[in-house]
């Protein structure tokens, strides 16, 4: 008998993230560093398997090297196993096609093969860009029980953000009438999560269907769910009431990130029930110098603070020296912040080096927006709020 999987779950991961800056000049957006000690990719993967599904494709093509070293055999999400776990799936050169993903749905369509592989009666698709925390087994039980073609999993947004998301327009029973892309005019505010389940049949025929149509821009939102719909197939929609953030931007970036802190976050990581995993790095306990001060901050294991902190997250092996100040500020792994620094507002990427005496960012209240530093660099001067830079930099001349 044919070994097959119930549920394979795709994860679209080459995105450029173009819009974060210098935190993807070098590494593919799901691997950008969030909350101390994971990344961005980290939230599907333990959706995943805290859903019970336990084959995975991860779609990497942008700067994937990082991605692909981070999730390595898929063991700290219990995603490493002899029929199934995760797979990196990169474009690879066919005999008739160009390799390069052209689009979302494209990239699905170029991987028939692994998913044919398992026999599946449901594909799972994912974005690999979003904060949340959701049980999918239950919206693979509200698809069956709807015998939809096609379940994509929708949140009510404010109605002036709507222009921003493909909104559906719903019937009281959930079904799908109308699917709009980012609308001018939007007639609800039920915004697509760029996640869908679809039965595996629709699926596979309405890809091979897209790829061989010249004008389709090989994306699901434009092309492939809309064709759907036109020809009649059942589409529900899935509504998702808890915490979900699109981290594409450096401000939803930084604010999703400020939502874990406080006694009572408005984003819980640490609920035992829903464990987000990841690869952390090992390290020695934190030191906290006696006179140093912190508060309402997220101090990851490794960090040694002699400064000053708060509203802030600091990852591992994150140095404060005595003197400076870190405030309302995200800082990756490695970094150092030496003596009399003053970082305000900010985020900064890993095994950065700010000076002594210099300052990056300004207040919230200036309203001159978050100043971003790239990896790798070392920072001396001034960084006015709302700078990004992304090589050495010693002040403005």
């Amino acid at each position: 008998m044919l070994r097959k999987k119930e549920c394979v779950a795709m994860l679209l991961a080459g995105g450029q993230g173009s819009r974060l800056y210098a935190l993807t000049n070098n590494i593919a957006k799901p691997a950008v560093a969030f909350g101390a000690k994971y990344r961005i990719i980290d939230f599907p993967l333990s959706n995943c398997i805290n859903s019970g599904i336990d084959t995975v494709g991860v779609l990497t093509q942008y700067e994937p090297l990082e991605l692909n070293e981070y999730i390595g055999n898929g063991q700290p999400w219990d995603l490493d196993r002899a029929f199934g776990g995760v797979h990196i799936l990169s474009p690879y050169q066919a005999k008739k096609k160009q390799s390069w993903f052209e689009g979302t749905a494209n990239a699905i369509y170029q991987n028939l093969p692994f998913m044919k592989k398992y026999n599946p009666d449901y594909v799972l698709i994912l974005s690999g860009d979003h904060i949340y925390k959701m049980n999918y087994a239950e919206m693979l039980r509200a698809h069956k029980a709807t015998g939809a073609d096609c379940t994509i999993a929708a949140i009510e947004v404010p109605m002036k953000e709507a222009s921003r998301f493909g909104i559906l327009n719903t019937r009281e029973d959930g079904s799908i009438y109308e699917f709009e892309e980012k609308p001018k005019a939007p007639k609800s505010n039920l915004a697509s999560m760029g996640i869908y389940i679809f039965t595996a049949e629709k699926l596979f025929k309405y890809l091979a269907a897209d790829d061989a149509n010249p004008d389709s821009s090989k994306d699901f939102g434009k092309d492939v769910l809309p064709a759907m719909l036109n020809a009649g197939e059942k589409m529900f929609s899935y509504r998702f009431k808890g915490y979900w953030k699109d981290v594409g931007t450096i401000s939803s970036l930084w604010e999703s990130n400020m939502d874990l802190l406080g006694e009572d976050p408005v984003f819980d990581v640490g609920d035992p029930d829903w464990k987000i995993h990841s690869r952390n790095p090992l390290a020695p306990p934190e030191h906290i110098g006696d006179g140093a001060v912190v508060s309402n901050s997220l101090v990851a294991l490794g960090c040694e603070v002699d400064g000053y902190v708060k509203n802030s997250v600091l990852a591992s092996n994150v140095v404060i020296e005595e003197g400076a100040t870190v405030e309302d500020s995200v800082l990756m792994a490695g970094t150092v912040v030496k003596k009399g620094a003053k970082v305000l507002y900010s985020i900064i990427d890993e095994n950065v080096v700010v000076e002594e005496g210099a300052e990056v960012g300004e207040s919230k209240e200036s309203g001159n927006g978050i100043a971003v530093l790239g990896r790798n660099i070392s920072v001396a001067g001034k960084v006015a709020g709302g700078k990004i830079i992304d090589k050495d930099y010693k002040g403005e001349e």
